[in-house]
C-alpha cells in the first residue's frame, strides 16, 4: 500500500512563526515531483514558494488562500510509492505497517522489506526539512482504535504485528499491537479530518482539528475535543469553538445548584447601569497589523523600547558630489547611482568610527563592534517598507554597489527577497529625500546602532568661498544608540560624511 505522507509548513527561518497562503500551485489529485513548489506563502519578510520534499499524488490540501497558518501546521498530504508485495495489506514478513510522521522520505515503512514502498528523499531546500529521513518517533497508544480480540484465540508476539490507529491533522498518530490472535487491518490513507458522525461515542474517529494552537488551548484547559462540533468547513474545530466551549463550561461550573423545594419568586433586580461610552472612536476602517506591516510595527516598537537614541544633523553643500557623479557617468560604462556614492561614503566613515557599526548584547552587557559592514537601505514597496541588506558593502566599489542596490530594489518591489536578504544588517542608510522632504529623525533599525538619513538635494542660497551663491544643499541626519558612543563620536562621524559630500576628493585618502 502506498504511504501517505503529511507535509507541514516548514520553519522558514529568522524566527518566523506563521505564513499566509497567497496561492496554491497544485490541486488535489495532481502528481508532484520531489522539491516541486506546491504553494506560495507570504511571511513578515517576503513571499516565497514552498517546495514539497515528497514525490507522489496530492491527496489533500489544508488552508485556503488568504489564510494564515502557524509553522508546523499541515499543508498537504502526498500518497507516495506503490503497493507492496506479499498479499493485501501485509508486506513481506507478515507485518502490517502504517506510514506516519515517523516515516520520512527515503525510508521504507516499518516492517516492510527494504526498498519496497519507500519514498524518494528531498534536497535541503528550506530550513527544517529535506534530505534524508527524520528520526522515528514513538507513537502514543489509543486502545479504542484497535480491533477487539476474538475470544479463545492464541496470543501473538507484539514484534510480529502492529496495528495502525486513526490519526488527526496537527496531532500524533497512534499505533499499538493488536489484541492477541488478531492481525490489525492495514492503515488507510491519511485524508482530511472529518467530524465524527452523529451518535458516535466520544473517542471514535479522528478529531477535525488542523491548528496546533487549538489543540494546545484545549489540552491546557482539560477540554476533550471529541465532544465538540466544529463551525468550520466540514466540521473543522476552530479556536472560537474551543473558547466558546470553555466559556460555557465556566458558566456551568459557577451556576448555583437547584433548590430541593420550590423557592419564592426572586425579587426584581434593579436595571443594570448603562455602559460607559468608550473613548475610542467608532466606525472607520480597521487594517490588521500583519505581514510586512506587522513586522515593521513590532520592530519599530522594540527599537523605541530598548534603544536610547539621539539624533544630530547638519546641512551640507552637495554641489561637488553631484558634479563628480556626472563626470563618472560621462566617462562611459555603467551609470553610478547617488545612493552608491553615499554608501561608499558611509563605509569609509564607519572605518574611522567603528563604534557605530556595532550592536549591544544586553545579556552580556557588552558592545559588540563588527569587522564587516552589511549595509541596509530603506526601500518603499507596495507591500510596505522593507530594508534589503547589501552584504560586505565595505569591500565593494561604487559600480558594484550600484548594481546590488538595483537588484535588491527590483526584487523588493516584486516580493522576491529572501529572509537572508532582509536580515543581518549592521548599519542602515535611509534616503528619504526621494519623498520630497528635507529632514527626518530616523528610528534605529534594531539591533543596529545607527542610521544615516539623507534628505532631498535642492538649490539653496549658500555662502561659498566668501560669497553668496546658489548651491545644491542636502540635510544629513544621524540617529544613534547613545549606549555605544557619546555625542563626540556621532558628531565626528556625521562631520566626516558631510566633508566627503562637500569635497569628494576626501575619499581618495581611503581608496
Amino acid at each position: 500500500m502506498a504511504q501517505v505522507l503529511e507535509f507541514k509548513l516548514p520553519d522558514l527561518g529568522e524566527g518566523l512563526t506563521e505564513a499566509e497562503i497567497v496561492r496554491w500551485l497544485v490541486q488535489v489529485g495532481d502528481v508532484v515531483a520531489v522539491d516541486q513548489p506546491v504553494v506560495e506563502v507570504e511571511t513578515a519578510k517576503a513571499m516565497v514558494e514552498v517546495p514539497c520534499p515528497y514525490g507522489g499524488v496530492v491527496t489533500a490540501r489544508f488552508g485556503e488562500e488568504g489564510e494564515e497558518l502557524p509553522v508546523g501546521a499541515p499543508l498537504l498530504t502526498v500518497a507516495v510509492g506503490a503497493p507492496a508485495d506479499g498479499g493485501p495489506g501485509l508486506p513481506e514478513g507478515g507485518t502490517g505497517a502504517s506510514a506516519g510522521p515517523g516515516t520520512g522520505a527515503g525510508s521504507p515503512a516499518p516492517g516492510s522489506g527494504a526498498g519496497k514502498g519507500s519514498a524518494e528523499g528531498s534536497g535541503n531546500v528550506l530550513v527544517g526539512y529535506g534530505t534524508g529521513a527524520p528520526p522515528a518517533r514513538r507513537r502514543r497508544v489509543r486502545p479504542n482504535a484497535l480491533t477487539p480480540a476474538a475470544p479463545g484465540t492464541s496470543g501473538a508476539s507484539a514484534n510480529g504485528t502492529s496495528g495502525a490507529a486513526g490519526s488527526s491533522h496537527g496531532g500524533s498518530r497512534s499505533a499499538a499491537s493488536p489484541a492477541p490472535g488478531r492481525v490489525a487491518a492495514p492503515a488507510a490513507p491519511v485524508t482530511a479530518a472529518a467530524p465524527a458522525p452523529a451518535g458516535s461515542a466520544p473517542g471514535e474517529g479522528p478529531v477535525p482539528v488542523i491548528s496546533p494552537l487549538v489543540r494546545r488551548l484545549a489540552r491546557e484547559n482539560g477540554l476533550d475535543l471529541r465532544e465538540l462540533h466544529g463551525s468550520g468547513p466540514d466540521g473543522l474545530i476552530l479556536r472560537a469553538d474551543v473558547e466558546y466551549a470553555l466559556r460555557a463550561a465556566a458558566g456551568r461550573t459557577q451556576a448555583p445548584q437547584p433548590a430541593a423545594a420550590p423557592a419564592a419568586p426572586p425579587a426584581p433586580q434593579p436595571s443594570a447601569a448603562p455602559a460607559r461610552p468608550s473613548s475610542a472612536p467608532t466606525g472607520g476602517v480597521r487594517v490588521p497589523l500583519k505581514g510586512v506591516r506587522g513586522a515593521v510595527a513590532d520592530k519599530l516598537s522594540r527599537s523605541r523600547r530598548e534603544i536610547p537614541d539621539a539624533t544630530c544633523w547638519v546641512d551640507a553643500d552637495a554641489t561637488e558630489l553631484m558634479r563628480a557623479r556626472a563626470a563618472m557617468n560621462a566617462a562611459g560604462g555603467p551609470k553610478i547611482s547617488l545612493l552608491a556614492l553615499l554608501a561608499r561614503i558611509c563605509t569609509a566613515a564607519l572605518a574611522r568610527y567603528p563604534e557605530l557599526n556595532s550592536f549591544v548584547d544586553t545579556e552580556a552587557r557588552e558592545v559588540v563592534q563588527l569587522d564587516h559592514v552589511h549595509l541596509g537601505f530603506a526601500a518603499q514597496t507596495e507591500r510596505g517598507l522593507v530594508v534589503p541588506v547589501v552584504r560586505d558593502a565595505h569591500a565593494r566599489d561604487a559600480e558594484s554597489l550600484t548594481a546590488e542596490f538595483a537588484r535588491l530594489t527590483e526584487d523588493a518591489r516584486a516580493g522576491r527577497l529572501t529572509p537572508a536578504e532582509l536580515t543581518g544588517g549592521t548599519f542602515t542608510l535611509n534616503n528619504y529625500g526621494v519623498f520630497g522632504v528635507d529632514g527626518s529623525t530616523p528610528i534605529v533599525n534594531h539591533p543596529e546602532a545607527a542610521m544615516l538619513g539623507v534628505g532631498r538635494i535642492i538649490p539653496k542660497p549658500w555662502v561659498h568661498e566668501g560669497e553668496l551663491a546658489v548651491r545644491q544643499v542636502v540635510q544629513l541626519s544621524l540617529t544613534f544608540d547613545h549606549r555605544v558612543c557619546d555625542g563626540g563620536t556621532a558628531g565626528g562621524f556625521l562631520r566626516y560624511v558631510a566633508d566627503c559630500v562637500e569635497q569628494p576628493a576626501v575619499l581618495l585618502r581611503t581608496l
